[in-house]
């Protein structure tokens, strides 16, 4: 058993608070990882906020990469020493989606069964089922992808979540061709990192749209070709005006608003595509009319995660970014001691950073 520092949501609403935790020795199929960087995520906000489910205490922190210490009996995928990514996405091989060779839509990913605690034998659930805001934490063995170690860890760790959910909604669920004109909504890291994807994907025109002008002048910094100020305005109108009066042929919607969905929506070209990858209240409802969703023609697209493979995607971008042609260091705003953590939160919510990083 080893006795750490981890991050914890204790109930719905309060402050994090950094307490000691007890995190077991792997077992079967799993990996015992020293953390080395973790981002700070709005899906942990989400888990604090009980907007994901309401199994307090959570121990926060997912989007991370670290240092296997060891392994349980039978993995063969990582070993002591490795440098790894973590992921939420541990294919199991055996659902339905995957005995279909679609694996990143596995159902039924694999985590940690040993269970993290507090002192006094609390269970601690895990967000993600990988509980990162720690010195050290356990998952399931294929949650931890083995990458470059010459790769920076505060960098490296951003693809455990938000920055490949942006690049995977433009290369992966979007498909962005060469020549493409594509809009983003929402210049977050989560859209920032959907720029990045469809620059690298080919497109020719990556339209930013915003409220908040900072954020549109760093959307310009990570390659956006045009910026929509949505504040002063219509959206639909000036992409249409900047795409030959035709709308883009891919819009990602990465803010999760019902009115920035339809907006996107409505600025697609025909047959083009929209891409869902802002996460929304689970109260939140979309209403269009269906003769507009039958004559538009394309897809609407939720993307899980980019609809990335970690062992195929994990490995492939962390070359990009050693070559210098994936900007992953320009996405750390910040980086912070493991008790910043609710102060990062407050941070986030203003929208003062794209990503404050956890170093430990």
């Amino acid at each position: 058993m080893h006795e750490v520092r981890g991050v914890v949501a204790r109930a719905k609403g309060e402050p994090v608070r950094t307490e000691t935790i007890l995190v077991p020795d792997p077992g079967p199929g799993e990996a015992l990882v020293q953390v080395q960087a973790c981002g700070v995520c709005h899906t942990d906000l989400h888990y604090r906020e009980g907007a994901i489910n309401d199994d307090f205490p959570f121990l926060l922190g997912h989007e991370a990469a670290g240092i296997v210490e060891a392994v349980g009996p039978d993995v063969t995928s990582v070993a002591p020493g490795d440098f790894v990514i973590l992921n939420w996405r541990a294919v199991c091989g055996e659902c339905r989606s995957c005995r279909r060779g679609k694996p990143w839509y596995c159902f039924s990913t694999h985590n940690a069964t040993r269970k993290m605690t507090l002192p006094d034998g609390t269970e601690l659930s895990p967000a993600l089922g990988i509980g990162a805001f720690a010195d050290k934490t356990l998952v399931a063995a294929g949650q931890a992808t083995k990458v470059d170690p010459e790769a920076s860890p505060t960098a490296a760790g951003l693809l455990g979540c938000g920055v490949m959910a942006g690049l995977g909604a433009a290369m992966l669920t979007g498909n962005v061709q060469r020549g493409d004109s594509v809009a983003v909504f929402g210049c977050g890291g989560v859209g920032d990192a959907a720029i990045v994807g469809a620059v690298l994907a080919g497109a020719a025109k990556v339209i930013a749209v915003d409220l908040d002008p900072r954020k549109l002048a760093i959307a310009s910094q990570f390659g956006a070709t045009d910026t929509v100020n949505a504040s002063e305005t219509d959206a639909v109108e000036a992409i249409r005006a900047l795409t030959d009066g035709n709308g883009a042929d891919v819009c990602i919607e990465a803010v999760g608003r019902p009115e920035v969905m339809q907006q996107a929506f409505y600025a697609r070209d025909l047959a083009g595509t929209l891409v869902q990858v802002g996460v929304p209240d689970p109260n939140m409802k979309i209403e269009l009319p269906m003769i507009e969703f039958f004559g538009r023609g394309g897809a609407l697209k939720p993307s899980w995660y980019g609809d990335c493979l970690p062992s195929r995607d994990f490995p492939m971008l962390i070359d990009l970014y050693r070559q210098g042609r994936l900007p992953l260091d320009d996405f750390v705003s910040e980086t912070i001691a493991l008790d910043a953590v609710e102060e990062a939160f407050e941070k986030m919510e203003r929208g003062e950073v794209l990503r404050s990083v956890v170093v430990l």
